[in-house]
């Protein structure tokens, strides 16, 4: 994987790769932001249990304004991200298709992040046991995020072309892994309803896309 060295980000760069570069910067930081934020209401919020809940959970109750916000403003820096990676992509396997499919996934977490998942499996307290009734706003919230999951997955295979064109196989191969990873823990989660198992791998799973999407964005910024 690249790292941003001193030699790396050359001074003289023009004003639209100073701007490409500010944009891949939201790339960098939307993942890290959103796992350290997901994670510290976890560890926090009474009666949520990282075995049992996905993040999403964290949306309900006196502080769910939070993971509301954090979902929304990951989105858009994920939007900007994918700017500036089509800004940073020469013609060639991925350079329309990658970027958009990142943008699609953003979108998706702005409009999870809009639409509030519903309260289930005891959470917040008070909540009964089991899935729960699901409301217009908690289909509407797991459609877009299926849809944006669905995005992100695909990315990651989109771009294992452009970097397999690159020649590039490290590169290449581990966004395929993390590709198969992810969309296998979303199909996990998605038709166990509550498994400790998918859900923990679920939420590993979504924090190798997150540190894959951050690889990527470092990666471009420092050509």
């Amino acid at each position: 994987m690249t790292t941003i060295t001193a030699s790396a980000v050359r001074p003289d760069c023009t004003p639209a790769e100073r701007v490409t570069r500010s944009l891949l910067g939201y790339g960098i930081i939307a993942g890290p932001m959103y796992v350290l934020v997901s994670l510290a209401q976890a560890v926090t919020r009474d009666g949520f249990d990282l075995r049992r809940h996905e993040w999403s959970l964290l949306a309900n109750g006196q502080h769910g304004w939070i993971q509301s916000a954090n979902l929304t403003i990951t989105g858009l820096m994920i939007i900007a991200a994918a700017v500036g990676l089509r800004r940073s992509l020469d013609a060639g396997p991925g350079a329309i298709w990658g970027p958009r499919l990142v943008a699609g996934y953003g979108v998706g977490l702005v409009a999870a992040g809009t639409f509030r998942a519903d309260p289930a499996l005891g959470f917040p307290v008070g909540t009964p046991e089991g899935p729960g009734v699901i409301s217009w706003h908690g289909l509407a919230h797991f459609a877009a995020a299926g849809v944006g999951f669905a995005c992100l997955g695909a990315a990651c295979f989109v771009l294992a072309r452009r970097f397999r064109a690159e020649n590039r196989p490290r590169w290449a191969a581990t966004s395929r892994l993390v590709g198969v990873v992810f969309l296998t823990g979303f199909a996990a989660i998605a038709s166990t309803g509550g498994s400790v198992a998918a859900n923990l791998a679920f939420t590993a799973a979504v924090i190798m896309v997150c540190g894959w999407v951050t690889a990527v964005s470092i990666d471009r910024f420092a050509r």
